[in-house]
């Protein structure tokens, strides 16, 4: 199943993408993907309703993030081996965790504001995590109970932000509209192995990541488990897992965004997102 928001900014109403592709609206079902509606029963009780009985929206309209309630926007550094590799890190012992601002949680076709002090905006195509169900100290093994489903987000970074000015990454990840996630959650009963999807990103038609979730570092299991050790995670919570190596940071000379390109990322099965950039 294939769910979904949809309507402007701040008035998103909660849809799925039917068999034929086509967005049915679930506003007259549930009141938004959040909370209960993404539990178990909550999934269960969406995928037994027979789609050509929802009213059906315009596939011109603009897709928000899709889910709603996100109370942590989690995010996972150096997970892919030939991404530290490119970046000249150790691989870590551990997960590197940090935080992206709520503010920077966007459409999965929305533009991306350069901000207009930035020399070293960059692209990240990731696999992110949406929970299902709240985790408090799981285990590994009963992680992915904990999962809704998967969805696409381009973790954009400021690099000068994330590695020059001290302090943490937070503030190089944080910008507002850095975290298109979509177009769809995708349920877990869709995606049978989340660790053997293929993934990559272009800019202006050139392709800059070609990767896939099999170099990860730490899996999914590991990283909700490992996550939900020190911050609670809650229903509509999400967790970008880190990125494949083609980042500009890692190219020589490294290459950055500028506003007026245009960014389009996938991975298998999760769908396609498309930013423009626009100067913030």
């Amino acid at each position: 199943m294939k769910l979904l928001r949809h309507g402007a900014p701040g008035a998103e109403k909660p849809g799925l993408l039917d068999a034929d592709g086509v967005i049915r609206d679930l506003s007259g079902v549930i009141p938004d993907l959040a909370g209960e509606a993404l539990s178990p029963d909550g999934l269960a009780k969406l995928a037994a309703l027979d789609p050509d009985g929802l009213p059906m929206v315009s596939a011109a309209t603009r897709l928000g993030p899709p889910v709603a309630g996100t109370r942590n926007f989690v995010a996972i550094g150096l997970n892919y081996a030939d991404h530290a590799a490119e970046s000249g890190a150790a691989v870590p012992k551990e997960p590197i965790v940090f935080l992206k601002s709520l503010n920077a949680l966007a459409g999965p076709d929305d533009d991306v504001a350069i901000p207009p002090d930035s020399r070293k905006t960059d692209w990240e195509v990731e696999l992110a995590i949406i929970i299902g169900t709240q985790a408090k100290r799981v285990s590994p093994e009963a992680a992915l109970e904990h999962v809704a489903g998967y969805a696409i987000c381009n973790d954009v970074s400021e690099r000068e932000w994330q590695m020059e000015r001290g302090g943490l990454w937070d503030k190089g990840k944080s910008a507002d509209g850095f975290g298109p996630v979509g177009p769809w959650l995708v349920t877990s009963d869709e995606v049978p192995d989340p660790q053997d999807l293929a993934m990559w990103l272009e800019v202006d038609g050139r392709r800059m990541q070609d990767g896939s979730t099999r170099t990860m570092i730490f899996d999914v299991r590991t990283i909700v488990s490992y996550v939900s050790n020190f911050i609670t995670l809650h229903p509509g919570d999400i967790i970008t897992t880190g990125t494949p190596p083609g980042v500009g940071m890692g190219m020589k000379p490294p290459v950055y965004l500028k506003p007026g390109q245009v960014m389009r990322l996938g991975i298998e099965g999760l769908g396609v997102q498309r930013q423009k950039t626009v100067a913030g």
